[in-house]
């Protein structure tokens, strides 16, 4: 088995002989970079597990680049710098990075720092290299990638603080399974965790569903209601898709995070907010609010502490493992033994997963339906397999029906199967959120199909 890979980018030569005298750093296959050339560019092709950069110019090329580097969630960093102050480097560190060491150096907690992080490597490669059933799991989320042991010590560190988290990723890679291992690792574990999606949520009832409303405030008000804030009294307010909030509604909650205090609709009392609030997206913050669907001024109150969910391909060998992982689950709860083929495995760990791992999750169900004892590449449907609809465009589609009936057939179905997430639904259907409100809207009453 290999060893992990180092990266050190250091150009004082006392940091560099301090550093390569560790016997943490002997550990590692180490590749030192090459001074006077893009030291980013470097360790992109050498494909480093840690990297040891030393920060010595506020006009570093490479350090604003990696603030939207993939490489940034696939390596884990040790920056070292005399402690002039940053923007740059303090931004990455908000986005869970890796150390930030300062000058006088404490070369004790830097190799007890690789020490660490080595034997969390060694752990993971091991997982990957014999492909078991088994990944190292933290709270409620599952992985023994690189990038996952970073979202893990990343976690440890944001959960014991009282800061608002805003968790950012694609669709399917887990953003609620993060949330609620913050809150199990947080000093607010003993209260209660809930969520709600923002993006099903109608305009008409958003005061009410958030702050709650007293009996008799509107129409159909027949007794008291507890809003999500009252409900995650003491604990943690999960606000999922917080994006698709209509616009106009979010300066209500704005007021609630600027001053604690909210008024369940109808009511006179005021009252104060108890609760941590952990926020997510599976859209780029930057472009919800050049498109003004998305306040700066709330950004900036739920975004103290971004994260950043780790896209399933960035994972390396997370995907087979999940697949052996979802598969052991499905076989204890039915008393079966089915197996996934080497082959299947290899496909599993060739495909992209554009739905992460809930496409993952997806799959392995369905093959597990269609095999008998053993998995083979033909039960793994996935969106690169599609049989005759892939080679069919009209393949399903009926003749002599109404065009906008088959519209609002295809709406309901999508919305049903995205378990009523209207962003998703409405990304998938190429249409705009707006436009899917009001098709809903014409549709009112009208069960899923």
């Amino acid at each position: 088995m290999s060893s992990p890979k180092l990266f050190m980018h250091v150009q004082d030569p006392l940091l560099a002989s301090n550093l390569l005298s560790l016997k943490s750093v002997r550990q590692y296959e180490l590749n030192i970079s090459q001074q006077g050339e893009n030291w980013l560019d470097q360790l992109t092709n050498a494909q480093c597990d840690v990297a040891l950069i030393e920060v010595n110019s506020l006009h570093d090329i490479a350090l604003k680049a990696l603030v939207d580097s993939p490489i940034l969630y696939k390596t884990e960093f040790l920056f070292f710098s005399r402690g002039t102050p940053d923007p740059i480097l303090d931004c990455l560190m908000r986005k869970g990075a890796g150390f930030h060491y300062r000058a006088p150096f404490n070369i004790k907690l830097i190799q007890s720092s690789l020490e660490e992080v080595f034997c969390e490597l060694n752990r993971s490669h091991e997982n990957i290299c014999t492909q078991t059933s088994y990944l190292d799991q933290f709270g409620l989320l599952v992985g023994s990638s690189t990038a996952m042991h970073s979202l893990y010590r990343t976690i440890r560190k944001v959960a014991a603080t009282k800061a608002n988290v805003f968790i950012v990723g694609e669709s399917g890679t887990g953003k609620e399974l993060i949330a609620n291992t913050l809150h199990v690792f947080s000093q607010r574990a003993e209260g209660p965790f809930v969520a709600i999606n923002c993006g099903a949520l109608s305009p008409e009832l958003i005061d009410s569903e958030l702050f709650g409303h007293v009996k008799g405030a509107f129409t159909g008000a027949h007794k008291d209601h507890q809003g999500v804030f009252e409900q995650a009294e003491g604990g943690t307010l999960f606000l999922d898709e917080v994006t698709e909030m209509p616009y106009e509604q979010q300066v209500k909650l704005l007021r609630v995070l600027e001053s604690g205090e909210y008024k369940p609709v109808g009511a006179q009392q005021v009252k104060m907010a108890n609760v941590r609030i952990i926020s997510a997206t599976n859209r780029t913050p930057k472009d919800a609010i050049r498109d003004e669907i998305f306040r700066e001024d709330l950004y900036f109150r739920l975004a103290q502490f971004p994260i950043m969910a780790p896209r399933l391909r960035d994972r390396e060998g997370d995907a087979c493992g999940l697949a052996q992982h979802f598969l052991a689950y499905r076989n204890t709860q039915d008393g079966q033994r089915k197996q996934l083929s080497s082959q299947s495995l290899e496909k599993i760990g060739r495909y992209t997963w554009p739905g992460n791992v809930r496409e993952l999750k997806h799959a392995i169900e369905r093959a597990y339906i269609l095999a008998d004892d053993i998995i083979h590449p033909e039960h793994l449907i996935t969106h690169d397999f599609n049989d005759q609809a892939k080679h069919d465009a009209t393949y399903g589609v009926p003749t002599g029906m109404r065009l906008d009936d088959m519209e609002k057939i295809a709406i309901l179905k999508t919305l049903k199967k995205n378990d009523g997430n209207k962003t998703d639904t409405a990304n998938q259907l190429g249409i705009s959120i707006k436009t899917l409100y009001n098709k809903l809207d014409k549709y009112e009453h009208v069960d899923f199909l």
